[in-house]
């Protein structure tokens, strides 16, 4: 019994704790040469878009955006990628790619510049550097509670470390992840709405990736929020952005 209330108390603890983002483990200037070099090696693998129209496009909302977000535009790169893929991504070292996909998905520039605000949003807030600590912490917790359940020669130590893997992974990094998606939307939606763009465009954008999203993972198993909790949680941000206030999501 005992052993079962400790096992209990672990996962709780693994699961439900709100700590890892408050600490970083690794510095900037770390996260920064991780980004560039993911960069460099996408750059490599990846060729640029040939459409020169959309990377012009890009250019000019980047730049409004960016400008709106008290950045130097100078001091960014985005970059239009081949692939019908509609994605887009940030790293750090102010790098923003867009592929080629995104943009018919999209279905204009209010909807294009709710995506770069969302990657400039991850930017600003130094979501890479929290992911990195999180998986960080959450490798040596994991490896400092096996060691202890060894050592106190616990009955089924490595099974229990196993599903303590499990429960860190859902119940405090994909959370966590989530968090981070939609506090990037509230940032993205009020750097639109600085830079003249609208930020109802986003609903509309996040309504053409739910169609084209069949058969994705339920939210709970995502580490974006699922498209209609995402939607929900953008139309009661909408209001705040309207009336000039500062968006507070419920990020739970």
């Amino acid at each position: 019994m005992m052993r079962r209330s400790l096992l209990l108390i672990l996962l709780l603890a693994l699961g439900g704790c709100d700590w890892l983002p408050r600490f970083s483990l690794v510095s900037d200037a770390q996260v920064e040469r991780s980004g560039l070099e993911a960069w460099g090696a996408l750059r490599q693998s990846t060729p640029p878009s040939g459409d020169a129209a959309l990377q012009a496009e890009l250019d000019a909302i980047a730049t409004r955006l960016l400008i709106a977000a008290g950045e130097r535009p100078e001091d960014w790169e985005a970059v239009v990628f081949a692939g019908q893929e509609p994605n887009a991504f940030a790293l750090p070292g102010n790098k923003i790619g867009v592929f080629e996909g995104m943009f018919p998905i999209a279905g204009g520039p209010d909807e294009i510049a709710a995506v770069v605000g969302h990657e400039i949003g991850h930017l600003q807030a130094d979501h890479s550097q929290s992911r990195m600590s999180a998986e960080l912490a959450k490798s040596f917790g994991l490896r400092l509670i096996a060691f202890l359940l060894n050592l106190g020669d616990v009955q089924f130590a490595a099974e229990i470390a196993a599903a303590l893997g499990l429960g860190a992974e859902y119940g405090l990094v994909l959370p966590y992840s989530r968090r981070q998606e939609l506090e990037a939307d509230a940032h993205g939606l009020e750097l639109m709405a600085a830079a003249g763009y609208d930020p109802e465009a986003a609903v509309d954008l996040w309504r053409r990736m739910e169609a084209a999203g069949a058969g994705r993972l339920p939210g709970f198993l995502s580490t974006h929020p699922a498209p209609q909790d995402r939607i929900e949680a953008i139309e009661a941000m909408l209001p705040a952005i309207a009336g000039g206030e500062p968006v507070s999501p419920s990020l739970r």
